[in-house]
């Protein structure tokens, strides 16, 4: 359940939406899925965000655009409630998430630099004025819709 916040510097939930680019709906369900630890409500049961909350959801946010599993998220989740007896299993946790993350990278340099080799193709063709099969290119209309879209 949750509890009652008195914090002047609280959030309210459309404030967290803008600063974290969730919708309130999905705010809702990662406090119903318990992503994110129970949020505190004011005196008319409107969801106030601490400081600490809204880190959570921002960690949630880097770890879902990094690819972490809805279901490990969960897992944080409930060890953070554990408190300091979790340190070594969140640690664990992110540890094998990063080994993913870079593995990404890794195939993300690799797939950047095919694209950068294409571009740098096609720029060598276009300024040559060849084809494909690199051979000169000798209609002049071609040659002219290429060097407009350089």
């Amino acid at each position: 359940m949750s509890t009652s916040i008195t914090a002047p510097d609280a959030l309210g939930i459309a404030e967290v939406a803008a600063t974290t680019g969730l919708s309130q709906d999905t705010l809702r369900w990662y406090e119903k899925e318990g992503l994110v630890p129970p949020v505190a409500r004011d005196h008319a049961g409107r969801r106030r965000y601490d400081e600490a909350t809204l880190r959570i959801i921002q960690l949630i946010v880097r770890l879902r655009r990094t690819g972490m599993p809805l279901a490990e998220i969960r897992s944080f989740g409930e060890m953070y409630l554990e408190g300091a007896a979790s340190h070594s299993r969140r640690m664990a946790l992110l540890t094998e998430h990063r080994t993913r993350v870079l593995e990404q990278l890794d195939q993300l340099r690799g797939d950047l630099a095919a694209v950068e080799d294409k571009i740098g193709h096609y720029a060598h063709l276009v300024d040559a004025g060849l084809d494909c099969d690199e051979c000169l290119i000798t209609d002049p209309t071609i040659l002219t819709q290429q060097r407009s879209t350089t």
